[in-house]
């Protein structure tokens, strides 16, 4: 039993000392954000990002943490200071892998932030650039479930607004979730929106 326990560590102590110091940091922000210390992951993330400039992962993930947390706001100063940075980290992580439909995808959600925040003031001029990108990433990568998830999402809402029905979209839903039982991925790629997929699924469910 001794030996075993020290086969474990010693197994365990070369696969960390076999990280490379961008592994070990992106490894650290995602604990962090398993704790839900979203401030001091998006900040590692960040160091990483301006570490790593070949690396487009790190900017994403301070995109994405600046994007969701800007949902809710009230204060308009707040919000365009957080889809500031997004932008700027968006850009960056665009420079280094142009037509990646994760980043795009991203983008569409940026845009989502905005038209949430004040649909009378950005609905007109984002909405159809949403519509531009989310046709664009499902050219690039169709059978991606988060493209499929995201076009989707974006599509029944607006369906809702326009009072039409949603079943067409609530397939592709379906087929998202499919999707997402068969992926495998990459370390430290975007992998989320199962569970949302499961639950706008459920939805539909319940309305049809």
């Amino acid at each position: 039993m001794k030996n075993f326990i020290t086969l474990i560590i010693l197994s365990i102590t070369v696969q960390i000392s076999g990280q490379s110091k961008y592994e070990k940091g992106m490894q650290k922000a995602f604990e962090l954000l398993g704790q839900q210390k979203t401030t001091d992951a998006s900040q590692l993330f960040e160091r990483i990002a301006k570490a790593e400039e070949n690396e487009w992962l790190p900017s994403y993930y301070v995109a994405t943490i600046e994007i969701l947390s800007s949902f809710g706001l009230k204060d308009a100063a707040i919000l365009n200071a957080k889809l500031k940075k997004a932008q700027e980290f968006l850009d960056i992580a665009k420079s280094i892998s142009p037509d990646n439909p994760e980043i795009i995808i991203n983008q569409a959600l940026l845009n989502t932030a905005y038209i949430a925040f004040d649909g009378q003031k950005y609905g007109m001029t984002l909405s159809g650039k949403n519509t531009t990108l989310y046709q664009k990433a499902l050219q690039l990568a169709p059978n991606n479930p988060r493209v499929i998830l995201s076009k989707a999402e974006w599509d029944i809402g607006t369906a809702k607004f326009f009072k039409q029905p949603i079943t067409p979209y609530c397939k592709d839903v379906a087929k998202a979730l499919k999707l997402f039982e068969q992926e495998k991925l990459p370390q430290f790629y975007p992998k989320g929106g199962k569970e949302r997929a499961q639950q706008i699924l459920k939805n539909c469910n319940e309305k049809s």
